[in-house]
């Protein structure tokens, strides 16, 4: 574990700060997207992610070592905050006209990765960015309390309270700007559980920063949600909505309409809220919209690898909506949809996998469970006493990262795995890792015209497109990922051992 942190710390990190993925000369390096040497994502499983991991290193073995990682994180993600004090999904040390230099190029040559189309110069809930960050800065000042963070972390605190809107939501990025007619950063937003994750946050400095000022936030945030579910005919929820509530579009593969996997997740959360407060509200329509996912569940002979849910219902109808492309890179491309299931996007899935079972049994729970016993450990209740977790990258950790394993973490780590890690450390210090992502460099503008070949399912368009996708010819390198799945491996298996 000190070796490879040596080696992360030493020869890989920026000022403290990490990408994704690296080649061994570091001669390339990835976050989402293709990234300069001098820049660093914090976008999970970036920079704030490794600090959380180095504090988890640091309960399990006491040693400095790691603490001393985590606060060069630290100093780093305070280095890449805004102003106003949250976070974009990455920065680069060399400064603005270099970011901006990225912008112009790479990223706006990301066919699909729209939001790097734009420099919005504010900071994004979208991806956890802005609250992992700020999760991470409560951890590490409430190690040792020192004073350094404390700045930064109430500022980051301060953020998400200034940018709660109104009815108690959140937009997904902040300050609110517009750069065209139709930007959906600044529309109330639940995709990528940005209301949630900004209601975490706020949790957690309640329930370690006293901070009083936070809990009628988290309140308006909760119900929110209530106002966010639509009528008994749909009581479903869209990934976003306008200053009305309405359900509206986003990015141009998000339509208008409701979205299965965002209806589950609000739902949950919904449960999640009742858990929080013993509140009835949170639970008087649940069922309903666990009865409607049934209903718009596809029949049988249409699932796919378990996936049995279509992503987007049309409102109004109930009818499944897909989402295609044509053309090949962010200049001659664009999306649409329609009802067929064909020809469907490889990178935005148009089915969803949902426990509904799980789902309905937890329902039944709860309604069969008195409020007073439901909300025993809730971290609202300040004479509970609930403290943070002692290990924050145990678990999943929700990534965009194609260089991700995908394994689910197991709950018991053996002596035979323990030795298989120690021994595929190499000489130089780091875990090989199979890259299987890649992507094209940029070439220069995009052609207007299409170039030949079919790229509605694929990842990448032509050899404009710099998205990243799923290489043929993997090559072996660094990774962010790997690193946080083995130490959270070694990680566990201590704790066993202690315990």
């Amino acid at each position: 574990m000190s070796e490879d942190t040596r080696y992360m710390v030493e020869d890989v990190a920026v000022n403290g700060g990490y990408v994704w993925s690296y080649l061994p000369d570091m001669s390339k390096r990835w976050g989402e997207m293709e990234a300069f040497e001098s820049m660093v994502w914090v976008q999970p499983p970036g920079t704030a992610t490794m600090g959380h991991l180095f504090l988890d290193a640091y309960h399990a073995t006491g040693d400095e070592l790691y603490y001393e990682a985590a606060k060069e994180t630290a100093g780093a993600l305070i280095w890449g905050q805004t102003d106003e004090g949250g976070w974009n999904y990455m920065f680069d040390f060399a400064g603005p006209a270099s970011l901006q230099r990225w912008y112009d190029t790479i990223g706006k040559a990301g066919w699909r990765l729209e939001e790097f189309h734009h420099n919005w110069e504010n900071a994004t809930f979208d991806d956890a960015g802005t609250a992992e960050a700020t999760q991470f800065l409560l951890r590490v000042y409430l190690e040792k309390l020192d004073p350094t963070f404390r700045p930064a972390l109430d500022k980051a605190i301060d953020l998400v309270l200034a940018s709660q809107q109104p009815m108690g939501t959140w937009p997904q990025r902040f300050p609110e700007i517009q750069l065209w007619e139709g930007d959906y950063t600044s529309y109330p937003t639940l995709n990528d559980d940005v209301a949630a994750e900004n209601m975490e946050t706020l949790i957690m400095a309640w329930q370690t920063l006293g901070r009083q000022d936070v809990l009628p936030a988290i309140h308006r945030g909760m119900d929110a949600f209530l106002l966010l579910q639509q009528g008994p005919d749909q009581p479903g929820f869209s990934l976003q909505y306008d200053a009305s509530l309405n359900p509206v579009a986003a990015r141009s593969y998000e339509p208008l309409a409701l979205a299965t996997h965002t209806s589950a997740s609000a739902l949950t959360k919904l449960m999640d809220f009742y858990e929080l407060t013993g509140d009835t509200r949170y639970l008087a329509r649940v069922g309903e919209g666990i009865a409607w996912l049934e209903r718009v569940r596809l029949p049988e002979d249409q699932w796919q690898d378990g996936r049995q849910f279509p992503t987007f219902i049309e409102i109004g109808t109930d009818r499944p909506i897909y989402v295609h492309r044509r053309g090949s890179n962010a200049v001659s491309g664009e999306y649409y949809w329609d009802y067929s299931s064909e020809n469907l996007l490889g990178h935005y899935s148009g089915l969803r996998e949902i426990d509904l079972d799980e789902m309905r049994a937890r329902y039944e729970r709860l309604m069969n469970t008195p409020p007073e016993e439901v909300t025993a450990n809730s971290p609202l209740n300040p004479e509970n006493g609930v403290v943070l977790p002692e290990f924050f990258t145990l678990g999943d950790i929700d990534v965009s990262d194609l260089n991700a394993s995908g394994r689910e973490p197991t709950e018991e780590v053996d002596a035979t795995q323990v030795s298989e890690l120690i021994g595929s450390l190499n000489e130089e210090g780091y875990w090989p890792t199979e890259l299987v992502a890649t992507s094209n460099p940029y070439v220069g503008e995009p052609p207007v015209a299409p170039s030949e070949g079919d790229f509605a399912g694929t990842r990448v368009g032509d050899a404009y497109d710099t998205s990243p996708f799923l290489t043929e010819t993997p090559m072996t390198g660094i990774s962010t990922s790997a690193f946080i799945e083995n130490m959270g491996a070694l990680i566990r298996y201590l704790d066993q051992i202690e315990s």
